[in-house]
């Protein structure tokens, strides 16, 4: 077994725990070890957060207190509540994942390198990042950077199989339409947002609104820059998404395609596919970033080609947080 990697998790939002769970999910034998959370919320919340989980079920293993320290399976994970990191020493930590979805300022984004951490993971888009990578995309891109950028959810689903479909066929142009889940940024009740459609209850209607992952392909795959668009629509189911991409290809081959796009996916360590007529919550906890399924594919004439994937916007997102800590950590083993 390699080295450890060693992580320390800043906000233990939806992202913060899952990423804790598939932690402790690869068991004592994993490559990783979580030593050090921060949060703003009390232990005791942290713990009972874990231990049920309304999409996930149960927590897999054995949580229990230690002073204001939590010990999973056995080890112990330091818990502080600092704000903003003043007197947390983060010393010895590989990669510092930023979760709690502020890092918007280079300041803040600087913090875990600040309190000694090696790298900053941040779990979501970020101008201030040096670079913004997308695994199957871009990973080329990640060069020395210390503050990386995992973009988003739906990039991470969109753009391996964009890379992947402009290089078999040649992409000309696409419209990507991604029908998400409602997140913790929408109301359970009406009630004011800046968008007034996603001012109104998340699980009672259908939110037409807009996606980061148009302006984030424009980075992770810059020679398709303005030739794709997208949308999204906030749907009422708790977990698991989806994107409906239509693209206009040069060089489409004859015939069906949905065994190519199996052959794709399956070229792809980061994509997967189904050939069975599932439903959102059959795709759950599914760590692919993107899983296409295949009775879905349809063509138009020689050059329109429609592709629907499934996307667990949790857990294969945290999946992928984990993997970009593990190559980052690489370049200092």
């Amino acid at each position: 077994m390699g080295k450890t990697i060693t992580l320390a998790i800043n906000g233990m939002g939806r992202i913060g725990r899952t990423i804790l769970r598939q932690v402790a999910l690869q068991g004592a034998d994993g490559p990783f070890r979580v030593v050090a959370l921060n949060d703003i919320a009390e232990v005791g919340v942290i713990e009972y957060l874990l231990r049920f989980d309304s999409v996930f079920g149960p927590f897999p293993g054995r949580i229990e207190r230690a002073g204001g320290d939590l010990v999973i399976d056995g080890r112990r994970i330091a818990v502080t509540r600092s704000a903003d990191l003043a007197g947390v020493d983060l010393t010895g930590v590989d990669v510092f994942l930023e979760c709690t979805g502020k890092a918007q300022t280079r300041d803040w984004a600087e913090r875990g390198l600040r309190a000694g951490a090696a790298q900053v993971l941040i779990s979501g888009p970020s101008a201030v990042a040096d670079v913004t990578v997308v695994m199957g995309a871009n990973e080329a891109a990640l060069g020395q950077a210390r503050v990386v950028s995992n973009a988003s959810c739906t990039t991470n689903a969109l753009a391996p199989l964009l890379r992947a479909l402009d290089a078999a066929w040649g992409v000309e142009s696409a419209h990507m339409t991604t029908i998400h889940c409602y997140t913790g940024s929408q109301p359970t009740m009406d009630a004011p947002r800046g968008d007034p459609a996603r001012s109104r209850a998340a699980a009672l209607s259908m939110v037409p609104t807009t996606t980061s992952a148009t302006n984030l392909i424009d980075l992770v795959l810059p020679h398709l820059a303005g030739r794709i668009s997208g949308a999204a629509v906030r749907v009422p189911v708790a977990s698991v998404s989806a994107v409906d991409l239509v693209i206009r290809a040069r060089n489409l081959p004859p015939g069906d395609l949905a065994g190519p796009l199996r052959d794709m996916a399956e070229a792809s360590p980061v994509m997967g596919w189904t050939e069975w007529p599932n439903v959102s919550s059959d795709l759950r906890g599914r760590p692919e970033s993107v899983i296409l399924a295949l009775p879905e594919t349809a063509r138009v004439g020689a050059h329109q080609l429609r592709v629907f994937g499934w996307y667990d916007n949790e857990w294969g997102f945290s999946a992928r947080m984990l993997d970009m800590a593990a190559r980052m950590a690489a370049r200092d083993a």
